[in-house]
């Protein structure tokens, strides 16, 4: 089971995935298994991963993102709009640091 983030934390990584792009975009085509791969390949390399969701309905780009982080086993650190940043620490290869984030 994932620890929760704290709110220095999760600061921290808006902070972080501010200057990102887009490494994930869910299309047309919704949560396919192409896309749950990627994202799994994104959030081990990466560890901090924005996805861009091409959903007009709120509800349906929410169940989206809520499906997206149980499967990965994520958490959301930021939403807004279409744009979604998810993390996942990465115990083999940490790339970032959130001992930092609490000092």
């Amino acid at each position: 089971m994932k620890a929760e983030l704290s709110k220095k934390q999760i600061k921290f990584l808006k902070a972080q995935a501010h200057a990102l792009n887009p490494v994930v975009r869910v299309g047309q085509h919704g949560l396919s298994e192409a896309l749950y791969k990627e994202l799994e390949i994104a959030l081990d390399h990466h560890e901090l991963v924005k996805v861009k969701v091409a959903a007009d309905d709120r509800d349906a780009r929410s169940a989206m993102l809520l499906d997206m982080s149980q499967k990965t086993k994520s958490q959301v650190v930021q939403s807004i709009g279409s744009m979604v940043v998810l993390f996942r620490a990465n115990p083999k290869k940490p790339v970032i640091d959130l001992a930092g984030a609490d000092a």
